[in-house]
């Protein structure tokens, strides 16, 4: 296989990442879309129980951008307040991690079994066409990763490539890579995905891996800032304030990042269990801070992201 042909692989075997992320997301909204958001209009009033949603949601739906959109797309209809949607957004945040865990496990080997499984589903039973789909976009996504895994290999040992990698060494480097790569592909899975790859392959250390997810949380916001484009004042001020914690969150981890990161990894010794570790930790400490000083944190931000734009 040609260089440029295995560039095409792994473009190919992202793209089916995104595509499988989405079937996934969409049937689960289809089938249960109406629960969610019902869901999420009675809980949010409790600040742990809004988190909870949040967290459990992404986990269910596999996508932080559905859910941190949904929420947006609520506080535009006036279902959920400022307020309310805070506690999701940052239940959000952590439930992403998933995916990581589930790659750091390396369970993707599981993807082909769904595929058939889903597939046999949505035949036999018409009923359940819109379960087959779910279970047959997971298995998607898994064997969507096993293929960036191997597309990955042949490039991970080109010169260049190594190079242009070896910069996320730099704590700096590594998140703006990771934020970049986000806001192009709009899926925060996606490059923790294939960082945990890299990990896992010996390509990329582990610290710079987990600086690439540091900047993928940053980056992943951009989603529902595009979705609050022509929508309402307090909607576009809820999705600020998911960019805002996330940045803020990034902040306050770089001073700490490198001994963070090496920390992890002597602790796990495990590549790819350090990254996963390490992007819980980050969302779920920053979730946490700002839960508990949810009353003094929300008064000022609203006032700070509701000032009208100044044309």
């Amino acid at each position: 296989m040609t260089v440029l042909h295995s560039i095409f692989a792994v473009l190919s075997a992202i793209i089916l990442f995104i595509y499988g992320l989405q079937g996934f997301s969409r049937e689960l909204q289809a089938a249960g879309g109406a629960a969610l958001q019902s869901w999420l209009e009675r809980v949010t009033k409790n600040r742990m129980l809004g988190f909870s949603i949040g967290a459990f949601a992404t986990v269910f739906v596999q996508s932080s951008s559905a859910i941190t959109s949904l929420t947006v797309a609520l506080v535009d209809a006036s279902v959920l307040s400022f307020r309310a949607s805070l506690s999701v957004l940052l239940g959000a945040n952590v439930g992403t991690t998933v995916t990581a865990w589930l790659v750091a496990f390396k369970l993707t080997e599981i993807g082909p079994i769904f595929i058939v499984l889903g597939a046999l589903i949505s035949a036999t039973y018409k009923r359940m066409a819109i379960l087959g789909k779910a279970i047959f976009y997971f298995g998607l996504i898994f064997f969507a990763l096993d293929l960036i895994s191997a597309a990955l290999k042949p490039i991970s040992a080109l010169p260049i490539f190594i190079e242009w990698i070896s910069l996320a060494g730099v704590p700096i480097l590594g998140i703006l890579i990771g934020f970049v790569f986000t806001a192009i592909v709009q899926s925060s899975s996606v490059t923790t995905g294939v960082a945990i790859l890299l990990s896992q392959q010996g390509v990329l250390p582990a610290e710079a891996a987990i600086s690439i997810v540091v900047g993928a949380n940053i980056g992943s916001t951009s989603t529902a800032l595009l979705a609050s484009v022509g929508m309402n004042n307090t909607a576009r001020a809820t999705a600020k304030a998911n960019f805002v914690f996330n940045l803020v969150g990034g902040i306050i981890f770089y001073p700490f990042l490198q001994d963070f990161g090496l920390m992890i990894v002597g602790w796990i010794k495990d590549p790819g269990m350090s990254v996963a570790v390490a992007h819980l930790i980050f969302n779920l400490t920053i979730a946490l801070f700002i839960i508990i000083l949810l009353d003094w944190v929300e008064p000022p931000l609203h006032k700070l992201l509701m000032r009208p734009n100044r044309d």
